[in-house]
Order: C-alpha cells, then sequence, then structure tokens
C-alpha cells in the first residue's frame, strides 16, 4: 500500500504523525482509515483510530472534504466539538512542525475560514498546451504574445495539509463567502508523490534539505 511504502528508512505515514505530535497543536490525533495494517500502524506511532473510515468515503470518487467531514461528524456524535481541525496527508514527508505552528497562527489571526499550503506554478499556465488529434494547440491563444512578467502569476494546491475553521467548514454549503488563504511552501519543500520517479524526487529533496549526503 502507498501509504506504508518506506521512505529513507521508515514508513512514510510516521513523518506526518511525528510532526503532528512536535507541534503541540492538537487535543486529538486521529487516522482515517479504511485498511486495518495501516490502522495498526498508526496506532503504534501513537495516532488514535476510533473509528474506520466509511466504504463511502473510501472510494474512487470521495474527496478529502467528504472524509473530513465524515471523521468532524463522528466526532460530533461522540460529544466533542472542535473549534479548528487540521488534515494532513499521510504521504506528506515535508510537512514540519514550523509550518503547522506558523499556519495555524495565520489561521487565527485571520478571520478566514481555512488555510491551504500552495507553491507557485514555475512557468506561466497561461502558455500551456493541450494535445488533440495528436497537436499542440494552446489552451488560451489570446496569451500567445503576452510578456511572461505581464502573465498572473499561479499557484496549485501542495497536497500537505488543509487548516479548516470546523464551524465553517461543515457550513461551507451554505456559505457564499467561504475564504480560503494560502499558505506559501517553496518548490524544494513540496513534491507530489503518485509515481515511483516522484518518490525518488521527494527522497533527494528530503536529504538535502535535512543535510544528508546526496546519493
Amino acid at each position: 500500500m502507498l501509504k506504508i511504502k518506506p521512505s529513507l528508512g521508515q514508513p512514510i505515514i510516521k513523518y506526518s504523525i511525528d510532526a503532528v505530535f512536535g507541534s503541540g497543536l492538537f487535543n486529538e490525533i486521529m487516522v482515517s482509515t479504511d485498511d486495518e495494517e495501516i490502522a495498526a500502524l498508526a496506532e503504534k506511532y501513537g495516532a488514535k483510530v476510533p473509528f474506520m473510515r466509511s466504504k463511502e468515503a473510501s472510494d474512487d470518487y470521495a474527496t478529502t472534504a467528504d472524509v473530513i467531514e465524515e471523521v468532524l461528524n463522528e466526532y460530533i456524535k461522540r460529544g466533542y466539538r472542535y473549534k479548528y481541525a487540521c488534515c494532513i496527508y499521510p504521504t506528506a514527508p515535508f510537512v514540519t512542525v514550523e509550518k503547522l505552528i506558523r499556519s495555524f497562527q495565520v489561521l487565527k489571526e485571520s478571520d478566514a475560514d481555512a488555510v491551504t499550503p500552495v507553491a507557485k506554478f514555475s512557468y506561466p499556465i497561461q502558455r500551456a498546451f493541450k494535445i488533440e488529434n495528436g497537436e499542440l494547440v494552446r489552451m488560451w491563444p489570446e496569451y500567445e504574445k503576452a510578456r511572461s512578467q505581464d502573465l498572473t502569476p499561479a499557484y496549485h494546491d501542495v497536497g500537505q495539509f488543509y487548516w479548516h475553521n470546523v464551524a465553517s467548514f461543515l457550513k461551507r454549503e451554505l456559505k457564499s463567502d467561504y475564504k480560503i488563504i494560502p499558505f506559501m511552501i517553496p518548490e524544494m519543500e513540496m513534491q507530489d508523490m503518485d509515481t515511483e520517479d516522484d518518490w525518488k524526487v521527494a527522497e533527494f529533496k528530503y536529504r538535502f534539505l535535512q543535510g544528508y549526503e546526496l546519493k
């Protein structure tokens, strides 16, 4: 399973759990999963698995928001209500104690409903191509002659963690002004981890950031 694949000598999920404990921010540290092996591993490293993820929140069409909502509603049923919640991905070795603390401060000191870590696209997305019938076609031909410095910078979710005001999150579909503010992440401190090459790049970056000898 991807979530228990070793990375630099330890299960990838341990990086996330260690960062959470190290931050000292949380009253409850739980892992949502439908897999018994992952649940056992999470508990081994100190996290709780008070209930298993439902079938509906585990299929290929379930979103991260679906999982968060299920968890929060289950805690409410059990008599627990929290002001803030943070969803941290299990494949996020670049999540650190410092990032969690700083991003939480950003949320608390703002009027936002949520904070999402993002990184700037390294190349203007307005110059993107698509492939149609084997040919390159500009997605936005109106920007073909525009200068790069005149194009609006674009940002993408780095897939590490999300802070939410719980009350706002549970009412988000009723709010027309759900406000999400960015928390900037350097390119060197993020990496999609879907393929074997992604893992290799992530491990290289992690070694570099930690001052390990590069191989």
